[in-house]
């Protein structure tokens, strides 16, 4: 779960009890000011209506009660012998009611919640010698939340849900950015300095990220710098001792063995520059094709053995030297370590383009191949003890990253290695 998603449902959580809470207050404490206007009402209407019933003709009398159940919604009619009655609602707020108009009529007034299935708040009072009972309509008694308070509360749960969302993102974003910024910045894209406003922890996160990020890029720098002022210098004496190994007259093994060592340092070197030179290659349109069949032609005319497949990627930008430098990388990392026949396979997958490179060598532990990834690093024992500097792959993975893609290296099916380069298309 995300950090706006957990962060937006506590604080709605937080305001739906709130709100519970608050509803359920509010019905406790108007509770005790209701019933007691319920029960004045109820003994000021028994009160009237037995004044009004005394005082009237005993021959109106009738159309007197009629008058009131009409008007007043109020019906009175005697007790009887055969009446059934239903108890009150075992709920504080006719029990309230009922206690405080016994107090005010009798203590043998008697109450009852229907009559005859006739529902209600049922009084009973005397005149006289007999007994009546007066019923007050139940929705007297039902809660006074009607549909526009019901309203009211729903638009402002909702309001208060989308503040809610609000300063979720507020909280989120900024983190959202300092993640988006890492993911950048492990994928070797250059940083864009990340705003430090906001709360001053957030502030502190930023400018710290930034930090981070400016000194890791200027140890790239430097160590770039320094990897091409190394292998540059290193230029001249080789090209001296190659002049001088000519010039020897030194037994053609013994000057076959020297140039093969001095080659292989003027390889090394080549990618000690190469490293650090780094990306910044302009884009092109170009073929894929086109461009890994050159690379598997060149090996071929060495007497390698490299065959292509054109998988038939459509043309797309990338950069061409670079690209260049990371598939012969592949290649000849293949043919060094595997000493066999190395096949160059090119094909589309959605929005990628796929360079495979196979063999039938040794292959790598599965536990070692991220690890080899990473500048300088080797395993001999895995890829049959060559040389080198450990800067092959590495140069193939930045290479790939820069294009938007990833290098893989997996088991081939029947033994060897299945070095895979994804690039972006668009």
């Amino acid at each position: 779960m995300s950090l706006f998603s957990r962060a937006f449902l506590l604080i709605a959580l937080l305001l739906v009890v709130s709100a519970l809470a608050s509803f359920q207050i509010y019905r406790i404490h108007e509770r005790e000011p209701r019933a007691r206007e319920l029960a004045q009402q109820t003994v000021s209407t028994v009160n009237l209506t037995r004044a009004a019933l005394l005082n009237a003709d005993p021959f109106l009398r009738r159309e007197l009660l009629l008058e009131l159940n009409e008007r007043e919604g109020i019906r009175i009619t005697p007790v009887t012998a055969a009446e059934k009655l239903e108890p009150l609602p075992a709920e504080p707020l006719f029990g309230m009611v009922a206690g405080r108009v016994r107090a005010a009529l009798g203590p043998a007034t008697r109450f009852a919640f229907a009559r005859d299935e006739v529902e209600g708040f049922w009084v009973s009072f005397t005149m006289d010698v007999d007994e009546y009972w007066v019923m007050l309509p139940r929705e007297r008694f039902e809660p006074g939340l009607g549909l526009g308070l019901l309203g009211w509360g729903l638009a402002l749960l909702v309001l208060a849900l989308a503040g809610a969302s609000f300063i979720a993102s507020r909280i989120a974003r900024p983190l959202a950015e300092v993640t988006r910024a890492a993911g950048r910045l492990g994928r070797g894209e250059a940083h864009q300095p990340l705003a430090e406003s906001g709360p001053r922890e957030l502030r502190t996160v930023a400018a710290a990220f930034n930090r981070m990020a400016a000194s890791l890029d200027a140890l790239e720098r430097e160590r770039a710098t320094v990897l091409a002022g190394i292998s540059h210098d290193l230029r001249t004496p080789l090209s001296r001792l190659r002049l001088a190994l000519e010039m020897s007259g030194a037994q053609p093994d013994i000057a076959e063995g020297m140039g093969a060592d001095i080659e292989e340092m003027d390889r090394v070197i080549g990618q000690f520059l190469d490293y650090a030179r780094g990306e910044d290659e302009a884009r092109a349109e170009g073929e894929l094709d086109a461009l890994a069949a050159d690379v598997a032609a060149a090996a071929a005319r060495r007497g390698e053995r490299v065959a292509f497949h054109a998988g038939g990627v459509p043309p797309f930008p990338f950069a061409p030297l670079a690209l260049r430098r990371a598939l012969g990388n592949l290649v000849n990392n293949a043919l060094r370590h595997a000493g066999g026949a190395v096949e160059v396979e090119t094909r589309a997958e959605g929005n990628l383009a796929v360079v495979e490179v196979l063999d039938r060598g040794p292959g790598i532990p599965a536990a070692e191949i991220e690890r080899l990834k990473r500048p300088f690093t080797r395993l001999d024992d895995a890829r049959g003890g060559g040389g080198g500097s450990g800067l092959g792959l590495a140069i193939v993975d930045r290479v790939a990253r820069a294009h938007g893609g990833r290098l893989e290296l997996a088991p081939r099916e029947g033994g060897g290695l299945a070095a895979r380069l994804f690039l972006a298309l668009r």
